[in-house]
């Protein structure tokens, strides 16, 4: 593999980077160990990092662009990394998504590759060690309904499509964190510009337009986020917005779901904890942050869904990206 520019590459990886800390080397150091049996490059976007972020890039010998912090976007500044490399498939990941091991990228791009119709792929999420049990089977349950084995999917049942919204965020999900697009599709479609969901939002416009997506769970990378409440609750805020606005899903439609939800989420819980082998420590820990962070998750679902009735101050503190512009 070469990191520098090169014409012949089959697959080109963008990361997107700012302040990517000490993460950052780890995560590039996987990319350039990745064993596949074609040449691929990797380009990094800094969006004004502070931390020496640059610095990493070029010790390592990575192609490096950088652009100004309020260019970023993050259809945006994907799209850009993508016309600014060749290979037939552009690769997404971000600067804390971990490949676990040195077949991620070859695995992607394989499952990209098993239908000529597919448009993308996207690979399977991993929790990092330090964050949990609980955050990994939340994962792990997750990314469970996609299957075991690499497949495609696409419409099937147009009317399905329309009357079931399960059918539709099942069809739509897709995640820029652990992907790869076909560069011949991105540039009929490339990923939307919008502040949040960008990757969902494209896997509708390709799904719709006929093509088919795949599923590669032996694509693993390790991104997880150990939030506390008040991050729980922006974060969720955010994805409820932005899903309310884009495909009008209501996640937590009323005070009586998120109550009711909330307390069966928290019971689930409980038993999984109970059940488990955790020390008994841990185990009275997760019984006490479990029900803040199941509630607070879903307040900010609530939230999102009720977003066009918050006053303007309430709409700005309750965002985490608005947060992080700020910052």
């Amino acid at each position: 593999m070469s990191t520098q520019f090169k014409a012949a590459a089959k697959a080109s990886v963008v990361i997107p980077v700012k302040n990517g800390g000490v993460l950052l080397r780890q995560v590039l150091q996987a990319v350039c160990r990745q064993q596949a049996p074609w040449p691929y490059e990797v380009l990094v976007i800094d969006s004004g990092s502070r931390d020496g972020s640059q610095t990493v890039v070029r010790d390592l010998g990575i192609r490096l662009h950088e652009i100004p912090p309020a260019e970023f976007g993050h259809g945006k500044t994907r799209n850009l990394g993508a016309s600014l490399t060749t290979g037939d498939f552009v690769v997404f990941i971000t600067q804390d998504a971990l490949p676990a091991n040195e077949h991620w990228l070859n695995n992607l791009v394989s499952a990209a590759e098993l239908s000529p119709d597919t448009a993308g792929a996207f690979g399977r999420h991993l929790a990092y060690p330090e964050h949990g049990p609980v955050i990994a089977r939340e994962l792990q349950t997750h990314f469970s309904g996609f299957g075991a084995q690499a497949h495609t999917v696409q419409m099937d049942d147009s009317e399905r499509y329309r009357h079931e919204q399960g059918y539709r965020q099942f069809l739509h999900f897709f995640s820029s964190n652990n992907a790869c697009i076909r560069r011949s599709v991105w540039q009929r479609i490339p990923l939307p510009e919008v502040d949040f969901a960008e990757d969902q939002l494209w896997a509708k416009a390709i799904i719709e337009a006929g093509f088919a997506k795949a599923y590669a769970p032996d694509a693993c990378v390790f991104h997880s986020h150990k939030f506390g409440v008040l991050e729980t609750y922006r974060r969720a805020y955010d994805e409820s917005s932005a899903l309310r606005q884009l495909f009008g899903y209501e996640l937590v439609p009323s005070v009586k779901h998120l109550l009711k939800h909330s307390w069966l989420l928290s019971r689930r819980d409980w038993c999984w904890i109970a059940e488990s082998t955790l020390p008994a420590r841990n185990k009275c820990l997760g019984m006490v942050k479990t029900p803040a962070a199941n509630f607070s998750r879903l307040l900010g679902f609530y939230a999102g869904v009720k977003q066009t009735r918050l006053p303007n101050w309430l709409k700005e503190h309750s965002s985490r990206d608005k947060a992080l512009q700020r910052s």
